[in-house]
């Protein structure tokens, strides 16, 4: 089971796409670093904000699920260079754990997007003195909008170049976001931009790459308005631990379509919580979600449960490339897996394929 770990809603940046630093939380209202002993064994945790190394106890917090989870990744701002060098060269012994720097562009258009001047300068070198350092899980995380899906391409080089991981998202609307307008109007430009990463990450000889393919072809699927090419299975593989103690199945609501929580863990017992009624009714929630949210939090732990159904587009696709082909971005695949034929009904992408049946195993 993954998890994501929202260790607070202050941040010191001023994106344009989120609006959680207009709406902070107090360090009072915080979740003391101790409440974690209280999650079970995990897989992937994501540590996250508003921006993580605000909070004086990160070290506690990162102490605690070190021993929690098989690995623990940073989002983060890189704005605390030194309170991030300094924590990593503590645990550089400790491979397990890592940082995405979330970046919208190369120096320009960062500054602009994030809304501090020399953002772009502090991200990259946290990112170079940690790789100077011997830190190996490390890179740029880009949030795609109207505005930067060129720069995306010039940060994947940069990435590359500098052996470093590259994470991609494009903008949503949520209550966590405090975001309900991020809508991407120059579509043909975002989804040629995401064609052509597709195009380059399966030119790669590195197998995540071409998994990474996958991932951001359903980017453009989104984009598109496509329902979710695999299901939606928050609050079953994964969870959202917010501020406040509460868990979330994501963070992707909208409170016009639905929200709820499945209990606070300052109250409860993590087990108590997850097989609580209130769990039962979030899941039948996500079950019927209207929205095709495809956001990594969400996406990863289903693309491994079915992943049967991700390798052979993945090899298809590389072995077209191979034989001087192109990934096929055109046709969209739809897999009737899970709750997949419940979730974004009236969504629609006339690129979308019903390739699959459904699987009766599953």
């Amino acid at each position: 089971m993954d998890a994501a770990i929202i260790t607070t809603y202050r941040c010191p940046m001023r994106c344009k796409m989120c609006n959680i630093w207009n709406n902070p939380t107090k360090v009072s209202e915080e979740f003391r670093p101790e409440l974690l002993e209280k999650l079970p064994k995990l897989h992937d945790v994501n540590i996250t904000g508003g921006e993580p190394f605000v909070r004086d106890d990160i070290e506690d917090i990162v102490k605690i699920l070190l021993k929690k989870a098989d690995r623990v990744v940073f989002a983060s701002s890189g704005y605390f260079n030194d309170r991030i060098v300094k924590l990593f060269e503590k645990y550089k012994n400790y491979p397990q754990l890592g940082i995405r720097i979330s970046t919208e562009g190369l120096s320009c258009k960062n500054d602009e997007l994030r809304g501090r001047q020399g953002g772009f300068d502090k991200g990259l070198s946290t990112l170079l003195e940690l790789r100077r350092m011997g830190i190996k899980d490390v890179g740029f995380g880009i949030t795609v909008s109207n505005h930067n899906s060129p720069d995306m391409l010039q940060l994947y080089e940069l990435n590359r170049n500098l052996k470093m991981q590259f994470a991609t998202a494009a903008f949503h609307n949520s209550f966590y976001f405090h975001k309900y307008d991020n809508v991407i109007t120059n579509k043909d430009e975002v989804v040629a931009n995401f064609d052509e990463l597709c195009q380059r990450l399966m030119k790669e000889n590195s197998p995540k790459s071409w998994f990474r393919a996958f991932f951001n072809m359903g980017l453009i699927n989104y984009v598109q308005g496509g329902r979710r090419i695999l299901p939606c299975e928050a609050g079953n593989e994964n969870f959202f631990l917010d501020p406040y103690g509460n868990i979330l199945p994501c963070n992707g609501m909208e409170e016009d379509k639905w929200f709820d929580t499945m209990g606070n863990l300052n109250e409860q017992s993590f087990e108590e919580i997850w097989n609580g009624e209130k769990a039962k009714k979030v899941r039948e929630g996500v079950a019927h979600c209207p929205k095709n949210c495809w956001m990594i939090g969400t996406v990863s732990p289903v693309m491994h449960k079915y992943i049967k159904h991700v390798i052979p587009w993945v090899m298809k696709n590389k072995l077209a490339v191979i034989k001087g082909g192109r990934v096929d971005t055109e046709h969209i695949p739809f897999f009737h897996v899970g709750n997949n034929d419940t979730q974004g009904l009236g969504l629609n992408n006339p690129n979308q394929l019903c390739e699959c049946e459904k699987d009766k195993s599953e």
